[in-house]
């Protein structure tokens, strides 16, 4: 059985830095594509950033280039996402993604 575990959100203050888990069981991610999604308040999910199994690149949301970093530890089957310089905006419950597959969420929020 596949699992998604996110950890590692909370509040933050703006400028703060926080950075998210997602641990995979039942599933070996080395091959996969993974990706990092958020969903904030009446807002639609999207894409923030996401490794590539085709080419082994990454893709970053224009809204986080810079402050984003995306990270993965094969033998730890987790790959992570590095959040520095966080804005308001960035408040959302983020998402781990593989194919056919979704983490549970973690609420991140940015505010004084």
């Amino acid at each position: 059985q596949v699992q998604l575990v996110e950890s590692g959100g909370g509040l933050v203050q703006p400028g703060g830095s926080l950075r998210l888990s997602c641990a995979a069981s039942g599933f070996s991610l080395d091959n996969s594509h993974i990706g990092w999604f958020r969903q904030a308040p009446g807002k639609e999910r999207e894409a923030v950033s996401c490794f590539s199994r085709s080419d082994g690149s990454t893709y970053y949301a224009d809204s986080v280039k810079g402050r984003f970093t995306i990270s993965r530890d094969n033998a730890k089957n987790t790959v992570y996402l590095q959040m520095n310089s966080l804005k308001p905006e960035d408040t959302a419950v983020y998402y781990c993604w593989i194919p056919n597959y979704w983490g549970q969420g973690t609420q991140v929020t940015v505010s004084s």
